[in-house]
């Protein structure tokens, strides 16, 4: 496993990072979530990734008994606010940011994770109130960075511009093969700004590993089957895309690649990129995508990539 820096923090990443969104503490067996985290850790990965919407605390909860005993200093731990976790605790308010910080730590069972990130940006609570809160979080050793979530380059730049509060680190966009949007713009102002990536959903859904057939039914133990979290998957579902996934079957093969080390080598091929974010229901998963760290892309086979899925990257 292979480490980068996190944008200007003094946390090193491991380039594969675990995620606990639609599996731990929600569809994945306790048992088999247990074994994927610990099979992470013997393969060197060291981010976990989480929040406290996941499962409405559960995934949170789920990392807090399966990471005890563990030594703290050995893994860097990640969660999240700002959807709502009742009628009236929601967004990233200075009273959210402190309440629900707390909440997060009770449930992990730590005193500090490492990394407190906003989900998404908070049209409602002005920004110096949630970056002054943020702040407040970071001096009283509850959290080592902040980071934040799906937010635009113009919220970023205003955010690091604001004086005298503690600085984000790291943004965490969507991003792989299919979804190219972050190339935009919030790749350019994180690389002049020293922020970090860690993306996630580069499997996009699992479509990326090739499964998915044009014209046929999802296999029953997938994603796309389980009719509570399929509909997160929306248009790669579609004929076109899966038909282009195809493609790339045979350009995988002969890198000696499997379809998710292809698409999470793709991702980290960007030097500002610090880790892409797996979801693994099985530690086999967990063992295949791991191999993807320090895998190279020739310009040949990234040209490939790209005839291959023309005409349905957003």
């Amino acid at each position: 496993m292979k480490f980068r820096r996190l944008g200007r923090s003094g946390l090193e990443v491991s380039e594969i990072s675990l995620g606990s969104w639609l599996t731990y503490g929600a569809s994945v067996d306790t048992d088999r979530a247990r074994a994927c985290v610990h099979r992470a850790f013997e393969l060197g990965i060291n981010l976990i990734d989480t929040a406290n919407i996941y499962g409405h605390g559960s995934a949170e909860s789920f990392l807090g008994d399966v990471l005890s005993g563990i030594d703290r200093s050995s893994y860097v731990l990640a969660t999240k606010l700002y959807f709502p976790m009742t009628d009236t605790d929601r967004g990233l308010s200075a009273a959210q940011v402190a309440k629900q910080c707390d909440a997060s730590l009770k449930r992990l069972r730590t005193d500090y994770v490492d990394l407190y990130q906003c989900h998404r940006y908070d049209p409602d609570t002005p920004l110096e109130e949630t970056m002054e809160a943020l702040t407040e979080v970071v001096r009283q050793g509850k959290a080592r960075s902040i980071g934040f979530s799906e937010w635009t380059a113009p919220q970023i730049t205003d955010a690091l511009a604001v004086p005298g509060v503690e600085r984000f680190v790291s943004s965490q966009p969507q991003y792989s093969m299919l979804w190219r949007e972050p190339e935009d713009e919030v790749f350019g102002v994180c690389a002049e700004e020293g922020v970090g990536n860690i993306v996630w959903s580069p499997l996009a859904q699992g479509i990326l590993t090739g499964k998915y057939r044009p014209g046929s039914t999802p296999p029953e133990s997938s994603r796309a089957a389980d009719p509570t979290i399929g509909h997160w998957m929306g248009r790669w579902r579609e004929d076109d895309v899966l038909e282009a996934v195809q493609r790339l079957v045979p350009i995988a093969a002969e890198a000696g690649l499997t379809m998710p080390q292809l698409a999470l080598a793709w991702v980290l091929r960007q030097p500002v990129v610090s880790s892409a974010i797996i979801g693994a229901s099985r530690p086999e998963q967990v063992t295949d995508n791991a191999a993807a760290s320090g895998v190279v892309l020739s310009p040949d086979l990234l040209a490939a990539v790209d005839d291959a899925l023309e005409g349905v990257v957003v």
